[in-house]
């Protein structure tokens, strides 16, 4: 399959077209004053540690700290769904999730000049600075693949259960290196090898 894509940049919006076999796929805009930075991965640095909160907070380079809740620092998080940054895939897991481990206070898992690995789950807001997460999650175009939990799922709004079952049987039959994926919408009526191409490229992204 031929696939092309064609992006016009000017200082006020970006467009990307996505054509297959010369015909349009996805076209995406996205223009400067809309742009936010959910989704952005960091290399932070831990600049507080709040006990009383719970929280901390992390210097990620921006004019505000940054915020981050112990439940989305701790290992075993208990709500994948908030894993999916700058996506709006409805889930249904199609794997166990493990048992909740006792999540260990902050100020035992962070102090000061740490550096962490985070991305972004809102934007800042008025005097708030942006809400982080440790929880990294890459889209791509048929996955979500999220490299620090072991949860696979299909996205809700495939409801035809014909092809919840077909999609089913695909993911266990994938080999993921370490961490999860979510399979979007966009899987729909996909092959086993276009699946795993996505795949492939989203865990070759994260291990550069």
């Amino acid at each position: 399959m031929k696939q092309d894509i064609i992006i016009n940049s000017t200082p006020q919006e970006s467009r990307i077209a996505i054509l297959e076999d010369d015909s349009l796929t996805e076209f995406l805009i996205e223009r400067r004053r809309e742009r936010g930075i959910v989704g952005n991965i960091y290399k932070g640095r831990v600049s507080r540690v709040l006990p009383g909160m719970q929280a901390a907070f992390i210097d990620i380079g921006l004019d505000k700290a940054a915020f981050l809740h112990v439940s989305d620092f701790s290992s075993a998080p208990e709500d994948v769904s908030n894993l999916l940054t700058g996506t709006e895939e409805e889930i249904v897991f199609e794997a166990p999730r493990p048992s909740p481990s006792r999540r260990l206070p902050i100020e035992r898992q962070l102090s000061p000049g740490q550096e962490i690995l985070v991305q972004a789950a809102k934007d800042p807001l008025g005097m708030k600075g942006a809400r982080l997460t440790s929880h990294i999650s890459l889209p791509g175009r048929y996955l979500v693949f999220m490299p620090t939990t072991h949860h696979m799922g299909i996205s809700r709004r495939i409801d035809d259960e014909k092809e919840r079952k077909r999609l089913k049987e695909i993911a266990q039959s994938l080999t993921v290196d370490g961490g999860g994926f979510i399979m979007r919408t966009a899987c729909e009526g996909q092959s086993k090898r276009e699946i795993q191409r996505d795949l492939a490229f989203l865990t070759k992204l994260w291990g550069r």
